[in-house]
């Protein structure tokens, strides 16, 4: 029994490194444009970013029931099943970073869940109806990042194309610092759930809740440690997403915030886990191209394109090693 219970606590923290890893390497998520069109400082992003993070955890529990529920079968894993998934994500997003590529936590954690989930019971361990979800999300960040980002920018040439650059570029430095506080909540509102939902699958297996219902105090637990994550910065990941992809203007920083956060937001009110990283940089695309395609560095956005489908095989493929490892010790 007592082996048992440091295994819990030991998976709980390894669930809590994965959340501040979440807020280390998704910070620039919400705040990467505002910091490369110099509408905010770096450390005015971060501080903001950090609490509006919090304030979006809190704001429901659709996406945690999703990833706690929904991806693998409760019934047929235990808590070396969601260690070992933590283990794919700290390692693969922490390398990751240090190289300032720009990986996506949701597809690193149901990856993860995957790979733990088929070492602890197989192939029949994996929920259809959750993972429709998870393929709902990768259309969601890719065609309405895109689109959103593309038809946002359009609609504001259209609409002050008469206007007198310099107010232009006065009146979007401030729009934008509100875009990015959106950003921000609808990262906390998205991402901030996924790992409330891992937390709270670990201590129904573990034996503390008898029902998967998500406890204010792992909210609030969750939503701290992300947001301390997300006050270390992510620096070189900032200047990926923020410089790197296209030279950003306020207005198409407020333009990509803006429909990167409502593709967010919605997908979190309808459960859908989405990568916030997939979902920002594609609005970024979008808003390029409408200048024009040579805008967008095409050889920086492969080199994100290639991170995005990696995560999946070697996520799956840590976890799955992690579990079979921890089964020698647990």
């Amino acid at each position: 029994m007592a082996e048992y219970q440091v295994g819990l606590i030991l998976v709980l923290l390894l669930i809590l490194g994965a959340e501040f890893v979440n807020g280390w390497t998704d910070a620039p998520n919400a705040i990467a444009t505002g910091v490369g069109t110099r509408s905010l400082s770096p450390k005015q992003a971060v501080a903001m970013a950090a609490v509006l993070n919090l304030a979006g955890v809190f704001s429901g529990t659709a996406v945690a029931a999703t990833i706690g529920k929904g991806i693998i079968d409760p019934k047929a894993v235990d808590i070396v099943t969601v260690g070992g998934a933590m283990v794919g994500i700290i390692i693969w997003s922490t390398v990751a970073a240090r190289w300032g590529i720009p990986t996506s936590e949701s597809h690193a954690l149901v990856a993860g869940l995957a790979g733990a989930g088929l070492a602890t019971a197989g192939p029949d361990v994996l929920l259809w109806a959750g993972w429709k979800k998870v393929f709902l999300g990768l259309a969601f960040s890719t065609f309405l990042g895109f689109g959103g980002g593309l038809v946002a920018m359009t609609a504001i040439y259209r609409i002050f194309f008469k206007a007198v650059p310099g107010k232009v570029r006065g009146l979007f430095r401030w729009l934008q610092v509100c875009s990015s506080a959106f950003m921000a909540f609808s990262h906390g509102s998205n991402d901030g759930q996924k790992f409330m939902g891992a937390f709270t699958l670990a201590l129904v297996l573990g034996g503390i809740l008898p029902t998967f219902k998500i406890p204010v105090w792992v909210i609030l637990l969750c939503g701290c440690v992300m947001a301390l994550g997300t006050a270390t910065g992510g620096w070189r990941i900032m200047k990926t997403l923020g410089m790197k992809v296209t030279k950003l203007e306020t207005h198409q920083g407020f333009a990509a915030e803006m429909a990167a956060a409502s593709t967010i937001e919605l997908a979190s009110r309808l459960g859908i886990p989405l990568s916030t990283t997939h979902t920002i940089s594609t609005a970024i695309m979008g808003v390029g191209t409408v200048q024009r395609l040579s805008a967008v560095r095409w050889g920086v956005t492969l080199e994100l394109i290639s991170a995005w489908i990696l995560t999946f095989p070697i996520c799956a493929a840590i976890s799955w090693t992690a579990v079979t490892l921890l089964r020698l010790f647990f």
